[in-house]
């Protein structure tokens, strides 16, 4: 599968040297508009991408959502975990942080926490904690390094993600996923398989799903996101999710997940519940 990263970096950069479009789905994709229905019938304006490594082919619903950036918010929390491994500000995934009794009205937030159980609640105030840890400078390196999203820091270091300048589009969360899937980012791959593992929401005999959440909630437009990918026996399927709510992520955060499982299961990729 290594070949197909490779095909898609030398294109990514082809197109930047020529002014052309910066991404190389564009192009090549297939427009699904007939996935609007998951998104309609819970009235919720959004866009789905998949990349299908195998088949080297791109899905798109909605393609002019699927470049539009965002604030990442809790999705930012994958490299996240491996800037905060690599750097060393964290001895391990189980080293223990204590919670300092801020009551935040979830109740998986107060109490101690591993990375392992910050990544399995997203847990902010722990990440937070990472981001102070690595400091503005080496952040800003980092995200530039690993060239994720606009690679824009700016803000306050421990909430930039959430109400900073960082942006990042859905058809550059599956690029930036397809990297660290193959291993391509610039971290140990003892970091990467282990933030892998980290993200594992399913495993059964026939795939195992990864997955994180996202809510953009310190904005004029709330924005919901599901990114991750289901892995097969000889396949990876990368995607990410994304829509506008008007409503807050009390009402419309199930969304996130229904709207992206349904969507797999029509395309064949996740078995019928």
């Amino acid at each position: 599968m290594k070949h197909i990263f490779f095909k898609a970096f030398f294109v990514y950069w082809a197109a930047v040297l020529c002014g052309c479009s910066a991404l190389p789905i564009e192009a090549a994709a297939e427009i699904r508009p007939d996935l609007g229905k998951h998104f309609a019938v819970r009235r919720l304006d959004g866009c789905f991408v998949l990349y299908d490594l195998k088949a080297d082919h791109w899905i798109r619903y909605n393609p002019e959502l699927c470049s539009k950036a965002y604030l990442p918010a809790s999705t930012y929390k994958i490299p996240n975990a491996l800037i905060a491994l690599d750097s060393g500000v964290v001895a391990s995934a189980d080293t223990v942080l204590a919670w300092d009794g801020t009551k935040y009205g979830i109740p998986e937030w107060e109490q101690d926490q591993t990375m392992r159980t910050a990544l399995r609640y997203s847990t902010v105030w722990y990440f937070q904690e990472m981001a102070r840890r690595v400091g503005a400078e080496r952040m800003q390196a980092y995200v530039e390094k690993i060239e994720y999203g606009n690679q824009e820091v700016s803000g306050n270091i421990d909430s930039f993600w959430l109400d900073g300048g960082l942006r990042i589009s859905p058809d550059e969360q599956v690029l930036f996923l397809e990297r660290l899937y193959l291993d391509q980012l610039p971290f140990s791959v003892e970091h990467m398989e282990l933030v892998k593992e980290m993200l594992i929401l399913e495993e059964t005999d026939e795939y195992t799903l990864h997955a994180k959440t996202g809510w953009v909630l310190r904005a004029r437009t709330q924005v919901g996101w599901w990114v991750g990918w289901v892995e097969t026996k000889d396949n990876g399927y990368l995607f990410a999710t994304s829509f506008e709510s008007p409503e807050p992520i009390g009402v419309n955060g199930p969304a996130r997940e229904e709207i992206t499982r349904a969507i797999l299961v029509e395309l064949g990729i996740l078995p019928v519940p």
